[in-house]
């Protein structure tokens, strides 16, 4: 990695203290399901959709060397990888909120998202949970103020964000690449530690947010809008 700023260090440091707790059975993680493209469970959330840019580099230096080793596991289709923003309601079958709630939602984010600036995030590794896999990164702190900014507004119209954060600052960036529901071969888990190991990504810019409805591995979204940050 480049050098790093106080912020990505307090951020690398969140990371580690999440990779510590889930070993130790401290945080809670999506369970795992059979079926991971019809699983019922609907969220409400943000997030980014990469350029096909960065897609393409993903697939190259860690999708396909991972299939060679891992053929069986679940991959994320390239148009549902994502980077999570900010969630406001966790998934849940049934949904625990309404279309009324959505569209309550959906007017916040048209208020705060355009008044926040575009930011970078800088991928540095792969983090292999229980029954996942993330492409991770730090980020300038401009993703702070607008997960607090959001946070703020979610909390007068009382549609609290419901997910259980480890941190209240220094909020990271991660792209989910792979889920599973079976404990990965030694080989898989290597071939990861390695491919992480020799990542490099160049900065990559965060734009636009887009509010969604969706399951985990969003095979099933609906796009409900989308606003830019400005430059």
């Amino acid at each position: 990695m480049s050098r790093l700023t106080p912020h990505q260090k307090k951020q690398i440091e969140v990371i580690n203290r999440i990779e510590q707790k889930v070993k130790e059975g401290k945080v809670s993680i999506v369970p795992p399901v059979k079926n991971f493209e019809d699983d019922p469970r609907i969220c409400l959330t943000s997030v980014h959709f990469p350029e096909n840019s960065l897609i393409r580099e993903i697939k190259r230096k860690i999708i396909t060397p991972l299939k060679k080793v891992a053929p069986d596991i679940y991959y994320y289709k390239p148009t549902s990888l994502h980077m999570t923003i900010k969630n406001v309601q966790v998934i849940n079958d049934p949904p625990t909120f309404s279309r009324e709630d959505v569209n309550k939602v959906k007017k916040v984010f048209s208020v705060i998202i355009p008044k926040h600036k575009q930011f970078n995030v800088y991928f540095y590794r792969i983090l292999l949970l229980p029954h996942s896999l993330s492409l991770m990164g730090t980020t300038d702190p401009e993703l702070d103020n607008i997960f607090l900014s959001l946070d703020r507004s979610l909390n007068k119209i009382e549609i609290p964000d419901n997910k259980k954060y480890a941190n209240k600052k220094y909020f990271i960036i991660n792209i989910t690449l792979a889920r599973f529901n079976k404990p990965l071969t030694g080989k898989v888990k290597s071939t990861v530690a390695n491919l992480s190991r020799n990542l490099s990504f160049k900065p990559y810019k965060v734009s636009s947010v887009t509010l969604i409805v969706a399951n985990a591995s969003l095979n099933k979204c609906e796009r409900i809008d989308t606003w830019n940050l400005y430059t």
